[in-house]
This record gives C-alpha cells, structure tokens and sequence, in this order.
C-alpha cells in the first residue's frame, strides 16, 4: 500500500507543478480507496504526458491486487495460432519448457479454432504435456483399442437377451467394409498389446499421467474409420465374456435406463455446432441413418441428415462413457457437455476420451447424492459473501444464500448461458488451469510472476459469482425472492461478455482463492 501512496504523492506533486499550481483538489477514490486528487488530472487528462498515464495506471492496478489478470489486456490479443502451436513442439514433438508457455497462451487469449482438434487433448489430460510424438503414437492407439472395446460391449448389451440377434450381423456390418479404410491407421512400428489386464487398468484409470499423450500436428485419422462403431469390421463376433470390461452388478438393466434417456437428449439436441463446424452439415441422408441404426437410435425421421448424424454420435460415445464410468453412467445433462466436443473432434476415439477428461472433473456434477454440486455452490457462495457482504445478507433475507439459483450453471458448466463460440473460449481457459495444476505448474513463485495468477481447479465457479456480482444491483434493489433471481439468471443466455466475465473471474481468483481454497 506504501508503494501506491508514494506514487499518489509523486502524481500530485507533477500535478501541481505542470499547472503551475493552479485548480484545486478533489475528493475521490478508487476501488474504495478514498483520496485527494488534483481536478488537473481530470481538465488535462487527455494532454497528459506518457509517463503521468503510466504512473496512473500502476497506482489503479496495484489497486485492484498484487497479481494481474491474464484476461485484463484481452482486446489487441489473438488467440493461439498454427503457427506458435508448431513452434512449442520440439524436433521429436515434446513441448517445449514441459508445456508453460502453451499454457500461459491459452490461458490469455484461447486458441483458434483450426487447431482446437490438436490442442483439446492435451488441456484434457488425453496426452501428457511431456510426452514425445512416438509415445503419443502408442497411446493414441491404445486408446482407440479400449474404445472400440467398449463399443463392442454396448452392442452386445444392446442385443442381450434378444434370440433373433443371436449369431446374426450387425445391421450395420454390411457397409463396413467399403467405408472403413482398407489399411489400418496404426504406423507399422507401435506394437498394442491386448491382455486383459492392461485394458482394464487403461479403463479405469485412463485419465493417469503416465497415459496422457498427442501428436501436435498429426493427421486426422478418416472419420469413418472410427465413426459409432465402424472401426471393427467384426463388430457382431463379440466375445462371450468380456473381461477387459468389468460388469459391475444391474450393469444391464442400469444400461438399458441409460440408453433410454440419452436417446431422447440426443434427439432432442440442438443444431448450434451448423456453424461453428459447416462440414459435418453435409453428411447425407443415407450415412445419418446409416449411423443412427448402428447405435438402435429411433423416431428422427422428422430430423435433417446432419442432426440425425450428430445424434447418432452422441448416442455412441454416450453409451461407451456408461461402461466405462459405471458409477455415473448417464444423466441428462451430460449430452450438452459432448456436444461441443463432438463439433471439434470429427474422430469417435478421440472425441470419447477428450469428454473422459472434461468428465473427470465435471462427473461430480452427475452424482445421485449431490455432493459435488453442494460443494460447488457452497464456494460460489463463500465468493459471493467473501466480496459482496451486502448482497450476500439481501441472499439470506431471501433465503436464497445457498445460491441454488445457479444450479443449471454449475451442472453444465455454464452451457446454457454462453453462446456455442463463448462456451469453447471459457472451456479451453477452463481446462488450461486444471491442466496447469496436474502439472504443477503455476504453484512456484516463478508460476505465480510469469502466469500473473495462481491457476485454479474451479475457475468456473469463480465466473459464477462474477456474472451475479455483475448483476447486484438489479438482485438488491429489484428482486424479492429467489424466483426472481433464477429468472435473472436464467436470462443471462447471450448477453454475457465472456473475456469481460473472464477478467471478473480472475479479479476474484487473485484476491480470494487463498480464503475459498
């Protein structure tokens, strides 16, 4: 505080010299922070020297905390491009500084949308931010093996205790074989091995970080090699048992309640991806069905092609997470998670194990017991009361300082009151935090000068409080009950400045986290 005393002092003192004295001073304040101020700073602002605005400026940022946001400085910024991605990569595809700078870029200004299909996994923990290309290599078709497992499971479970499906082709195995490439995509090197053991660790524990790889400027894998299902050519000789995949007790009929419900939600999902991703638009009529009966989905003939396809996928990753999350299985919600994810991501594998990373955060959310989401609001609000102590007693008036009223926020991580573009850009600087944290980084004092904020495992919580502070006003002296104040949230779809609430956010990190976390 001595420091912007001081430079409070010098600016008064320039003051008074360039106006020779003239004019007289001004009760003021910034950030609550009351003073004296020369009315010369206001009639000469605008001819003011460089260094008086700089000066200015120190005083007004050491104000607001000690750490700047990464956000404050947005407009000007562009997000990270082709080329700075190619250039992080060292000669054998390793990260350079074990991924800090890549970070720290995505944190600020968000990636571009070309390259979101590269960049994705590894925010998501799919790859290790260590990892070489040849190791990525390996993993990558570790994973799409345990996979195409898991879609042969959901298949078999489909057909269980069906005696017309037994021993007959899939309805869809007829087309394989002139959609599937002829050659497997796998290089000739990588050798997969196919014990049981080693599928069922990679199961469970996919999301460890021994297992976390990526090639940064790899080739897609064709689409149509892993698309709900196709990859195996055999999909109908399916195994009796089937040990790589643990089958936990009501495991069918759990899964049979699932299929029901994300069928619906998948039929009943939007179209906002059309424009983010116009190619996937373009699928016809007879690949969309095609797609859908793979996956037994029903009643969408009232659907257009690309929405048939989308729903078709949805379905298919949908049911491999159930087996694959047991505990969670499917709760309606968590196809507004997957959707975004299969707008970026073309390939199945890769968009399955991109949700098991966002899941491995957001499956608390889904719990039956509501344990996570009660701690989530709890901390929403403890900011709220932590900054705001008149809005949080107007709360409690209401009895509504649970803040249940963000509930939908917390569930889908504010999807529904983003556009589809907002929801990517608060996602992918979401993950670049918990992504820092798995990798220890940002906890040193080294992390906390150069990345100007200590990264954080609930940033969106931390946006949550943001969009109701900025919003105070109206809930104090407008809104009498706790229905009025979840309409006002729920209002908020579209009219929300995301790098505005990022900032917001990031303000509240900087100044609270050591009470909140």
């Amino acid at each position: 505080m001595w420091v912007s005393n001081w430079v409070e002092g010098g600016i008064r003192s320039f003051i008074g010299s360039a106006t020779g004295g003239g004019g007289g001073w001004i009760w003021s304040s910034v950030d609550g922070k009351a003073g004296w101020w020369h009315e010369g700073l206001v009639i000469y602002g605008v001819t003011a020297m460089a260094g008086l605005a700089l000066a200015a400026t120190l005083v007004i940022s050491t104000r607001r905390g000690s750490l700047r946001s990464p956000w404050s400085r947005r407009i000007g910024k562009h997000p990270l491009t082709r080329h700075q991605w190619n250039n992080f990569f060292t000669f054998d595809g390793k990260l350079r500084d074990g991924g800090i700078k890549f970070l720290k870029k995505v944190r600020t200004a968000g990636v571009e949308p070309s390259i979101r299909p590269e960049v994705w996994p590894f925010l998501l923990g799919v790859y290790d931010l260590r990892s070489s290309r040849a190791e990525r290599n390996v993993i990558q078709a570790q994973k799409r093996k345990i996979y195409e497992k898991l879609r042969r499971r959901c298949w078999q479970l489909v057909n269980h205790g069906d005696e017309n499906s037994n021993g007959q082709e899939s309805p869809f195995s007829g087309t394989l074989d002139h959609i599937a490439p002829k050659e497997s995509s796998t290089p000739d090197h990588v050798i997969v091995e196919d014990d049981e053991n080693s599928i069922a660790d990679d199961t469970e524990s996919s999301f460890s970080e021994s297992s976390i790889d990526e090639e940064p400027d790899s080739i897609r894998i064709s689409s149509a090699s892993t698309r709900l299902g196709e990859v195996d050519p055999e999909l109908t000789k399916i195994a009796s048992s089937t040990g790589e995949i643990p089958k936990p007790p009501q495991r069918d009929e759990n899964f049979t309640t699932w299929q029901r419900i994300m069928r619906l939600d998948a039929i009943r999902a939007n179209d906002e991806w059309r424009n983010y991703n116009p190619s996937q638009a373009e699928v016809s009529r007879d690949n969309a069905v095609k797609f859908a009966t793979c996956v037994g989905l029903k009643d969408y003939e009232h659907l257009e092609p690309c929405r048939i396809y989308h729903a078709a996928r949805l379905v298919a990753i949908l049911e491999a997470y159930a087996l694959h999350d047991p505990e969670i299985g499917y709760c309606q919600g968590m196809s507004d998670l997957l959707s975004p994810i299969l707008a970026v991501i073309e390939d199945d594998h890769e968009a399955f194990w991109c949700f098991v990373g966002f899941m491995q955060k957001a499956r608390h959310n889904f719990r039956l017991d509501e344990v996570g989401i009660r701690r989530q609001l709890s901390i929403v609000s403890k900011i709220i009361k932590s900054k705001d102590s008149d809005l949080y007693r107007h709360l409690e008036k209401l009895q509504a300082e649970d803040c249940f009223f963000v509930y939908r926020m917390v569930v889908v991580v504010f999807r529904r009151e983003l556009t589809f573009e907002q929801t990517l850009c608060l996602w992918e600087v979401m993950w670049a935090d918990q992504s820092a944290i798995r990798a220890r980084i940002g906890k040193s004092v080294w992390g906390r000068i150069r990345l100007r904020a200590p990264p954080t495992d609930d940033l969106l919580l931390y946006a949550i409080a943001a969009a109701v502070l900025q919003r105070r006003k109206m809930i104090i002296e407008k809104y009498s009950s706790m229905e009025d104040i979840l309409r006002e949230c729920n209002s908020m779809a579209g009219q929300l400045d995301i790098w505005k609430l990022l900032d917001d956010a990031h303000y509240l990190v900087v100044n609270l986290h050591d009470k909140i976390e």
